[in-house]
């Protein structure tokens, strides 16, 4: 960590249906059962902005800007409150989407990229990221199968690309993806095919992980699983 700090961050990213949410559930799970101190965090999960951006959303009232801000005071607080003190502690902090996930949407929905980077420049480099990668159709197919609705912002429709929603899906999907494909080799990711079998991926995972983490350092001497940030 380039903070100093005894802890380890590992990230995952990735479209939507790239499978990163189940990836980084089945790591969490193996270095529970295997002993190690856990915590987890999410994208969009802070208790401080979630009613804020619940009502901006419904009453469509945020404009590419005030999204961008909305998100990144979620992390913010997120970061400063849970993320930074566990990594004090000496935790392996698991997180689903980090500050490249606004990276990546921010700028799609037209702001700046430098500005964007200039909002989350507090943020702590992982010492893992794992991107998973995935072809576009594919994604589509997961996030579609047993969910035939697509909500508003998700499908990007606040941008116009498309009056169908499931084009603007497409849309906003693609440009987000060749955001992330821009970043591979600036930010160092460690990149997952997504298309292969869950398990393949979960081994590929857990070998990175104990390849770049002494894992034994991170050993708790009690049987207590992994808390929740």
């Amino acid at each position: 960590m380039t903070d100093g700090s005894p802890g380890r961050l590992i990230v995952v990213e990735g479209i939507d249906g790239s499978g990163k949410s189940t990836q980084i559930y089945l790591l969490k799970r193996w270095l529970e059962l295997e002993g190690y101190k856990v915590a987890f965090t999410e994208w969009n999960s802070s208790a401080l902005v979630r009613r804020a951006t619940r009502r901006g959303k419904k009453k469509f009232l945020l404009t590419p800007t005030t999204f961008s801000l909305i998100h990144s005071t979620d992390f913010a607080d997120r970061y400063e409150r849970a993320i930074l003190p566990r990594l004090h502690c000496g935790y392996i902090v698991l997180a689903d989407r980090y500050i490249y996930t606004a990276f990546a949407r921010d700028t799609v929905r037209g702001c700046s990229p430098a500005w964007v980077r200039q909002l989350y420049r507090f943020a702590s480099k992982p010492h893992i990221t794992f991107y998973f990668n995935v072809p576009l159709p594919t994604a589509m197919d997961r996030i579609l199968t047993g969910r035939p609705k697509l909500k508003y912002h998700e499908a990007g429709m606040d941008l116009n690309l498309s009056n169908d929603i499931y084009e603007s899906f497409r849309l906003f999907q693609s440009r987000i993806n060749d955001n992330y494909h821009s970043m591979i080799g600036e930010f160092g990711f460690e990149v997952i095919d997504a298309t292969l079998p869950i398990e393949e991926q979960q081994e590929q995972i857990r070998r990175i992980t104990e390849e770049q983490i002494d894992l034994s350092a991170f050993r708790q001497r009690s049987s207590k699983r992994g808390a929740h940030v």
